[in-house]
Order: structure tokens, then C-alpha cells, then sequence
């Protein structure tokens, strides 16, 4: 992998991170299980780490916005699918534009 590439994979890994707590965050019911909060934690650490480290060769304001779509994106699609949250068109527009944004700031 090249070197240019590493700060791309460590943000998109962050992202990813990033729901991997937020979805523990809400299996936690206020941190009051013990392994879902302990999950919390980990990927929390995990995902500032990445994300710390990609912002060291990234534009900030890419990296944030890209770092918080991706968050976005997951947490609405695995919300809709495990905790039988709302789809409709308004939140389907609305994520296609979150996707959208973060193409634009890749290219950009």
C-alpha cells in the first residue's frame, strides 16, 4: 500500500470505528451493561486514534466531514436494520446527500 493511501484507510477504518461505538453507545442503555460499554470504550479509543492519525496528512475539515459521514451513513443503515428505525424517502435523500458530500470532498 502506498504511503499517500495509509491516511485514506486509517480515516475510513476510523469511520467505521465510529459506528462500531455508536451502536455499542446504544447497546449500553446509559452504560449500564457492562460489554456493550466496554465495546463503547474500545472502539471509541480506536476510532480517535485513527482518526487523529489521518488528520496528521489530511485537510481537517475533509477528514472530519468524511470521518463523520461515514459514522453517519452506518449508524442510519444498521439503526434501520437491527433497531427497526424509520425508512422513508425524506432519510433516503438525505443519506444520499451525506454520500454525496463525502465523494465531493474525496475528489476535491
Amino acid at each position: 500500500m502506498s504511503a499517500s493511501l495509509v491516511p485514506w484507510v486509517s480515516l475510513v477504518l476510523a469511520g467505521l470505528f465510529e459506528v462500531a461505538w455508536a451502536l455499542a453507545l446504544k447497546a449500553s442503555h446509559g452504560f449500564s451493561r457492562p460489554l456493550p460499554s466496554l465495546v463503547f470504550v474500545l472502539t471509541l479509543t480506536a476510532s480517535m486514534g485513527l482518526l487523529a492519525y489521518a488528520v496528521k496528512h489530511l485537510p481537517l475539515g475533509t477528514a472530519y466531514a468524511i470521518w463523520v459521514g461515514i459514522g453517519t451513513l452506518g449508524t442510519v443503515a444498521l439503526g434501520i436494520v437491527w433497531f427497526h428505525e424509520p425508512f422513508n424517502l425524506w432519510r433516503a435523500a438525505s443519506v444520499l446527500l451525506i454520500l454525496a458530500g463525502i465523494i465531493g470532498l474525496k475528489l476535491g
